[in-house]
């Protein structure tokens, strides 16, 4: 048998990531070892824009605080109309398909209590081992890619879900119209309420523009509802401005590690325990007196118990009216049509939303 001599084996990415084998076989490893893959890894869902349930691509102009966007995405706004959102695949950074960009509608003066953001909720399932506001709280690393039509200093905050304890940050895009990496290291907070179970565990906000009632000192936790930080470029600001973003990462540690890259139907099924679309058709015969139950299970289980919604009624042999909610779940719901109080051949068809959305 031949005697393994000393040699190095490098990192593929880096020089100084070597691995050491010595004439005895023993390995050392100089740097730091990067995980390709961790499943979860990534707290935030649909951080690359992918899925898009509600809209499939289409612009909307939210005119309502709390509107969804793309899956988990929603906004925050004090004025209506100001600026539109859509998923798109035309302006992306290298590895990735889509991102969610922003386009300002007006050159909008924000006031003080004025503010504008994108932001995502996060349940305190997926945040419980962070021990936030315990003194075993952990650090975390926020990275994403952004792209403007704007340069300067820009923000964003992580917030609790009172609203009124919040960490702003601000990063730099130095160049228009290219793409940048950011990475925003923050230490966990040993104070604070953070949620632990399905309802928020707290929320990462990118700014659009925010007044002083909502901006704060970037890089310190504070008892404030900051969701951005001070002088942070306004892109409502600027009539026709946009602001770009995918590749949205928070995970545990001081250092960015590469994009978590789940499989499409992985991140669906988590967009899915929040948000989910279906149809149901049901034909027969009614007998003009006994009721009628339309039961469905969902694909994923709900955070909590949904508020389903219905569109595209179609019917036959019952009146063509939405059907009441007769019982929901996490699992599944019941949906009662109406009966038209007579014996026939029918059918009744219908879409439905069932949201379970922090």
């Amino acid at each position: 048998m031949s005697t393994l001599a000393a040699t190095n084996l490098k990192h593929a990415s880096s020089a100084s990531n070597n691995i050491v084998l010595d004439t005895s076989g023993n390995a050392t490893f100089a740097g730091t070892l990067v995980p390709n893959s961790s499943f979860l890894r990534n707290r935030i869902i649909n951080g690359d824009m992918r899925i898009d349930q509600r809209n499939a691509g289409a612009s909307v102009t939210p005119t309502a605080d709390g509107t969804y966007i793309l899956d988990r995405w929603k906004t925050s706004l004090t004025q209506s109309s100001k600026f539109s959102v859509q998923q798109q695949t035309s302006v992306v950074p290298d590895g990735f398909t889509y991102a969610l960009k922003v386009t300002s509608l007006s050159a909008y003066s924000v006031g003080s209590g004025d503010t504008f953001s994108v932001y995502q909720a996060i349940e305190g399932f997926n945040i419980a081992d962070l021990s936030w506001g315990t003194a075993n709280a952990k650090t975390v690393t926020l990275s994403f890619c952004v792209y403007s039509s704007l340069t300067g200093t820009f923000g964003g905050a992580i917030v609790a879900p009172s609203f009124a304890f919040s960490y702003p940050f601000s990063y730099s895009v130095p160049t228009a119209n290219t793409w940048t990496t950011i990475s925003v290291t923050i230490a966990g907070p040993t104070t604070g309420t953070f949620g632990a179970t399905n309802g928020s565990g707290f929320n990462v906000f990118f700014g659009l523009g925010s007044g002083a009632t909502y901006s704060g000192t970037a890089g310190a936790w504070a008892s404030s509802s900051a969701l951005t930080a001070t002088g942070a470029t306004s892109v409502v600001g600027t009539n026709g401005a946009t602001f770009y973003i995918t590749g949205v990462q928070l995970e545990v540690g001081t250092a960015a590690t590469p994009f978590e890259r789940r499989q499409y139907g992985q991140e669906l099924s988590l967009c899915q325990r929040y948000y989910e679309t279906g149809y149901n058709i049901w034909s027969g015969y009614t007998n003009g007196s006994s009721p009628y139950y339309i039961s469905t299970n969902y694909k994923v289980t709900k955070r909590s118990a949904a508020t389903l919604s219905f569109s595209g009624l179609s019917a036959s042999g019952f009146p063509a009216v939405a059907p009441t909610v007769g019982n929901t779940d996490t699992q599944q719901f019941r949906a009662d049509p109406v009966s038209n109080g007579s014996s026939t051949a029918a059918y009744y068809q219908f879409t439905w939303t069932a949201s379970a959305e922090l």
